[in-house]
């Protein structure tokens, strides 16, 4: 195996693993604190993982499957799904309370 197919696949656990998190967290409605801490609400941390791991998973079954015009077209998209997680669902740091002073 070379180094370019071993990054395919070790983006490939990545892109899975994150859309897994995603996936779990929108269902059961929980998320680890840490992850809660940085995001406005548990549907929007839950969505960022979940595209950032599709974008991912996009991105690495575009180069390993096609090429010319359609390996374009799966960047494009996946660049475009994360775009969306950027712009739409980024993380936030909440302002502390200041516990009533």
């Amino acid at each position: 195996m070379n180094l370019g197919t071993a990054t395919l696949l070790l983006g490939g656990a990545i892109g899975l693993a994150l859309a897994l998190f995603g996936v779990v967290v929108l269902v059961t409605g929980r998320a680890p604190a840490s992850t809660v801490r940085n995001f406005p609400t548990v549907p929007a941390a839950a969505l960022y993982h979940l595209l950032f791991g599709l974008a991912l998973l996009l991105l690495v079954a575009g180069q390993a499957l096609f090429a010319g015009p359609a390996r374009t077209a799966t960047s494009v998209a996946a660049i475009a799904l994360v775009g969306v997680a950027l712009v739409r669902y980024r993380p936030r740091r909440r302002k502390p309370v200041d516990g009533g002073r």
